[in-house]
């Protein structure tokens, strides 16, 4: 959530900033905001709305020449969404951007408002950048040192000071920060595509670390002031990769995408046949797996656990991180906790990360972003090969994570299965790409289907074991995006109660890939077609569904082990073209953002 950018180079500083923060629009936000230093003063631009909007004003405004900058989009935590509570915040001779939250911020308030210092937002950022202020005498370094000692929460602060115009300082505790390293020119921002049009070297900001960056020097230091030498890293991606390629939106791109990156995926933990090269200690499991992950991950992990009890009779157990942290869990040295993230920087599932840790059990983390705290901080790391994932939805991501555990649970059945079966399993998920064209190919089929279903206001998803993991994605995808209010429940528990919700017309997606479980779930889906739903499934072609699907969306070929990964393609485009349908703004949804690094 919210988006951080900053320059200090030749270029247009006021250009490089609004550019930088376009290609942050992905990660949700209610306003943004720029701050360009000149010789004399930082002028400050802000709005409510969107980026284009405080683009039009800067190009109406007289800028003076600046030589450095920082920018922002932000997500509303304290207080509305508003001009005033935008980004920057100042005080007289600092200016800040901030992502994260102060939790401390109402007693920094207190002590303020003591001194006479008084906020004009309601910002808890605004109050981070008065405490600067009255720290600051004229040695930045001091002054950030001591502010830093004084914040609680989490926080990642691009700062510029009055009497350094040329000069950017940079400081983060569990939001993520980059600094961009240019010729001429260096950066600093929240995620690699705000910089990947001027370069694709980078350094990542440590916990407590602070960065102090000219056009043609960056020093870091540690929490105790020293000066660090750190690596530099470059990213693999491409400027083009996070452009919309010719797709309307970002998002039904990446659907496109998934065969390529699926593939991708799992091209680089099976090679020859031999699975997880030099990674055997990991799956020499004793006790139990615990899966941690907020979201669609959770949801990837729902659909792990399926597969992982089947194939290596292992007890895996699925835990929200915001739930899991906060349980006290009782976790055991022989058990492995598998946090799963695409941001590899989710709060809360890096904070059951080192809460494992701590209890001194192994972990591993499944995570899209190399260099990522949690790929860090993990004491093994599997990457999805999804590359940038724009849309706030997550498509290709969601799916590359149930593919690798699904690759990852035929690693810990070998010693279970014959290698016939092995072999057959693993041809199976290596024909996912062809599979998922497949499904591709029936977009027009399943747009029509969702024209029908576009003015519902109420939906369910219905499934089984399997299916039932698809059907929470695919709920949440809908809804997501199409602010359709939308359930998933397992089928049987529908007469548990929540039959008493359907009625003439209410739709109903059933999915039906788990063969095993079809006929139990057909009875399912004839007693609420019996009460008037409208029922669109999601099978096989040789499923006979006449007496009670009145929509049908059939797979191609293939065996239930990956089913439910070709079976996410269709309610993808499901979801994805009723919110197209419904006028929405697909790639940003109201209220969401797509890296969340707060509680």
């Amino acid at each position: 959530m919210c988006g951080i950018i900053g320059y200090t180079g030749d270029r247009d500083t006021e250009k490089v900033l609004i550019e930088g923060l376009k290609k942050l629009e992905y990660r949700g936000y209610d306003s943004a905001g720029i701050a360009l230093s000149g010789e004399e003063e930082i002028s400050i631009y802000k709005n409510e709305g969107k980026v284009q909007l405080l683009e039009d004003r800067v190009k109406e405004a007289n800028v003076a020449p600046s030589f450095a900058g920082i920018g922002h989009t932000r997500w509303a935590t304290h207080g509305k969404p508003s001009q005033l509570n935008s980004h920057p915040h100042r005080g007289k001779k600092v200016v800040i951007v901030h992502n994260g939250i102060i939790e401390n911020y109402q007693e920094l308030k207190g002590e303020l408002a003591q001194k006479g210092i008084r906020p004009i937002s309601d910002t808890d950022t605004e109050i981070a950048a008065l405490l600067l202020d009255q720290l600051y005498e004229g040695d930045p370094h001091a002054a950030i040192f001591a502010a830093i000692k004084r914040l609680e929460g989490s926080y990642a602060l691009g700062i510029l000071f009055t009497d350094r115009p040329h000069t950017i300082y940079a400081v983060r505790k569990d939001s993520p920060l980059i600094i961009g390293k240019g010729q001429g020119e260096n950066f600093i921002a929240s995620d690699i595509p705000a910089i990947l049009e001027y370069t694709h070297d980078y350094f990542l900001l440590e916990e407590g670390e602070m960065a102090e960056i000219t056009k043609d020097n960056i020093n870091f230091y540690d929490e105790k002031k020293r000066p660090l030498e750190k690596e530099m890293l470059t990213a693999d991606w491409d400027e083009q990769s996070a452009m919309k390629g010719g797709f309307p939106h970002f998002m039904v791109k990446e659907i496109n995408e998934q065969p390529q990156v699926v593939r991708a995926t799992l091209g680089q933990y099976a090679r020859g046949g031999n699975l997880f090269p030099n990674q055997e200690s990991v799956f020499d499991i004793k006790g139990s797996i615990y899966i941690v992950a907020c979201g669609s991950a959770y949801h990837a992990g729902l659909s792990g656990k399926q597969i992982i009890e089947k194939m290596a009779r292992i007890p895996v157990q699925v835990e929200i991180a915001s739930e899991f942290r906060y349980n006290n869990p009782i976790l055991r040295k022989e058990d492995l906790v598998v946090i799963i993230s695409q941001s590899g920087e989710t709060a809360d599932s890096l904070a059951a990360l080192r809460l494992a840790k701590a209890q001194g059990v192994p972990t591993l983390g499944i995570v899209n972003v190399r260099g990522s705290t949690i790929a860090r901080e993990a004491a093994t790391v599997f990457y999805t090969a999804a590359g940038p994932e724009i849309s706030v939805a997550t498509t290709k991501a969601y799916l590359c994570q149930v593919a690798l555990l699904n690759l990852m649970a035929l690693k810990m059945a070998e010693k279970y299965i014959s290698p016939e079966e092995l072999q057959e399993k693993l041809q199976q998920l290596f024909s996912l790409p062809t599979l998922i064209k497949e499904v591709l190919k029936k977009e027009s089929q399943i747009k029509a289907i969702a024209a029908k279903f576009k003015d519902a206001e109420h939906l369910f998803f219905i499934g089984r074991g399997q299916d039932y993991a698809l059907s929470c994605e695919s709920s949440l995808k809908l809804k997501e995006i199409s602010y359709v209010h939308s359930e998933a429940y397992a089928a049987g528990e529908l007469k548990h109660g929540t039959i008493s919700l359907i009625e003439p017309g209410t739709p109903v997606v059933a999915v039906m890939t788990d063969r095993s479980r079809i006929a139990k779930t057909a009875g399912n889906i004839k007693e609420v077609h019996a009460r008037g739903a409208i029922v669109l499934c999601l099978t096989h072609p040789d499923v006979d569904c006449s007496d009670f699907a009145d929509e049908l969306i059939t797979l191609p070929e293939c065996s239930d082990f990956i089913a439910p990964i070709v079976g996410a393609i269709a309610t993808q485009l499901f979801a994805y073209h009723i919110a197209v349908a419904r006028g929405n703004d697909v790639d940003k949804p109201r209220n969401l953002a797509k890296s969340v690094t707060v509680e």
